[in-house]
């Protein structure tokens, strides 16, 4: 017979033998990163520190964190940084879980899908793992290899705003490609129309190799917009024909236009654009890949990969990692919380292990450079989950 005292025994055996169970009693955090070199510009913190999580959120940021975790990461001898944040990509056609696990948790689909396919595009995106957003192009084509602008008819300002104002959470500005084989002569009428479009919104544009130069271009960009593939060489290039950076395009800057990297496969950037801006001091504001399902093939490789590009060029590793976090995180509104380590901040991380060797890197005009170092993606956090390598 059960009386109240065999009860209580028996009450206190079975907690006693519960609390042998791995896991039975509840972790003070569900994941902890140890050991790893923290990177996080948004706070300058370089040195390192343990990053603890709990749920979706950033629990702690410490030198040694020693209450227990559901899960570790053991980071020791790599660099812990911020989520990846990839503004100009082509990810939206499918290339979202692989970017994932290079690192990137967030990135921006730059111009794949006009109005005629960018709702189908969202509706794939909206369960990806990690955070995809769009910017719409002008054109109703997309992207498309026969000159989405050559028919400036199929540049609908109305028809642009309306699928912006239905699909506010996803398409966080427009996309006009501007190169000559894209637009023909109406690349300036194909930014005046994505400016109507897009009101406050971010517009990026695609440079090189344009009818139009540069400083027929700049002055229809307002603060906040993004000039990608900013090293593209000559015709209308960002440089004169004496290889100085333009002085509008110095004056953009100072009014605060973005300048972007948008590494590419094709006419985006040789090595003797690269080193002409970062001789002059003119660096990117941001970095991306503008990556596709076959970028794995190419000089793009991964994130990673292209922000190692500049470690040859001398630029600082946390200067490398600001302008992949914290400074895209700026750009757009929907990652605002994103690209920092601050407490309470969304759980976003990269493990990244910086390799000392013989690297080989590629421009676009299959220029090769050999750097000594470059960075590896090891683990991507997402949401406070670990995500699975690829």
């Amino acid at each position: 017979m059960m009386n109240r005292r065999n009860f209580l025994l028996a009450t206190a055996a079975g907690a006693a033998t519960l609390s042998g169970i791995p896991g039975a009693r509840a972790a003070t955090y569900d994941l902890v990163i140890k050991g790893g070199h923290v990177i996080d510009p948004s706070m300058r913190i370089s040195e390192v520190r343990d990053v603890a999580i709990s749920g979706t959120k950033i629990a702690a940021v410490e030198a040694n964190i020693t209450a227990d975790a559901a899960e570790t990461i053991d980071a020791r001898g790599k660099y812990v940084v911020p989520g990846l944040i990839d503004i100009h990509t082509h990810a939206g056609r499918g290339g979202a879980p692989i970017a994932l696990s290079d690192g990137v948790t967030g990135w921006v689909d730059a111009g794949s899908f006009g109005i005629d396919g960018i709702e189908q595009a969202i509706a794939q995106v909206a369960s990806a793992p990690n955070r995809g957003r769009f910017l719409i192009n002008i054109s109703r084509l997309g992207t498309s290899s026969v000159g989405e602008l050559k028919d400036i008819n199929n540049a609908d300002v109305g028809l642009t705003r309306g699928m912006i104002a239905k699909h506010r959470d996803y398409i966080v500005g427009v996309k006009a490609r501007l190169s000559e084989s894209v637009a023909g002569p109406n690349d300036l009428e194909g930014l005046r129309r994505a400016q109507a479009a897009a009101g406050h919104l971010p517009v990026m544009i695609h440079i090189g190799q344009s009818v139009s130069p540069m400083r027929a271009i700049l002055p229809l960009l307002k603060r906040g917009d993004i000039v990608t593939h900013m090293y593209a060489p000559a015709p209308s290039s960002i440089f004169d024909d004496k290889g100085k950076v333009l002085p509008e395009v110095l004056a953009a800057k100072r009014r605060g236009i973005v300048f972007d990297f948008g590494n590419g496969v094709s006419d985006h950037f040789n090595w003797e654009t690269v080193e002409l801006g970062m001789k002059q001091g003119f660096w990117p504001d941001t970095f991306s890949t503008d990556w596709n399902a076959m970028s794995r093939t190419t000089g793009v490789v991964d994130f990673p990969n292209v922000m190692s590009k500049f470690l040859m060029f001398g630029m600082p590793l946390e200067g490398i990692v600001a302008r992949a976090t914290v400074a895209p995180a700026r750009v757009f509104g929907a990652f605002r919380d994103r690209g920092t380590l601050n407490v309470g901040a969304p759980a976003d991380v990269a493990v990244l292990e910086l390799k000392d060797g013989t690297f080989e890197f590629v421009d676009n005009y299959k220029g090769k450079r050999t750097g000594k170092q470059c960075l590896f993606p090891v683990a991507s956090v997402m949401g406070g989950k670990k995500a699975a390598r690829a």
